[in-house]
């Protein structure tokens, strides 16, 4: 889950069942599985929203469809994507938050974001990119936007990265979700594949090399 430095904190993730044992409000519906990939390396961490199903039963991060097109969108195989010491993964939940009535996946569970994401990323201050995936995550990383829906977050893309950039600290591109949920809105908003796909590709490109 991370190189030497973090291997503490990693184990203590690894452990983690706050939202089983001392949850706010229902308790997780099975037992936590945390999926995280901490890094000392890693200059591009995936900033995400919750293991799914598929990825709470192989315990690997976007070992799913929305993995695979994310990966398109970056550009890199899985090879690449899977070296933690090149891409940190951190989503907003780390466990599988279960299934609501209507078969959809739960909002990440807020105890996550209280216990480790502080910490988390104070201790991998060697980021140059984070990738602010869905609205949970922009709500955590870019608090400045809160109650900004998706299209105005990611449609203002240049604005965000460049702001970023100027401050101390790892640059932030917000993205969607690649879930096919979201493939209406990916018809719907042509620029994000013909403009900021290709910019994303140039930095990660950038940021991987050797």
């Amino acid at each position: 889950m991370a190189s030497p430095g973090l291997a503490p904190l990693a184990r203590r993730v690894s452990l983690c069942r706050v939202c089983f044992e001392t949850p706010r409000g229902r308790p997780l519906p099975h037992e936590p599985r945390p999926v995280a990939r901490l890094s000392e390396t890693a200059r591009l961490c995936i900033a995400g929203q919750a293991p799914g199903t598929r990825v709470h039963a192989s315990g690997a991060p976007f070992t799913d469809p929305s993995g695979d097109r994310l990966r398109h969108w970056l550009g890199i195989g899985d090879d690449v994507f899977y070296d933690v010491s090149r891409v940190a993964i951190v989503p907003m939940g780390l466990c599988f938050p279960g299934l609501d009535a209507k078969g959809g996946d739960l909002p990440p569970r807020p105890e996550c974001r209280a216990t480790w994401h502080d910490s988390l990323f104070a201790a991998m201050p060697q980021l140059k990119l984070v990738l602010v995936i869905g609205r949970y995550a922009q709500a955590y990383h870019l608090p400045h936007l809160k109650g900004a829906g998706l299209t105005e977050i990611v449609g203002n893309w240049r604005s965000i990265l460049s702001e970023s950039e100027e401050r101390a600290g790892p640059a932030y591109l917000p993205l969607p979700h690649p879930s096919w949920r979201n493939n209406t809105w990916l018809r719907r908003n042509p620029w994000f594949e013909d403009e900021l796909v290709p910019e994303l590709r140039r930095r990660v490109a950038q940021l991987l090399q050797p």
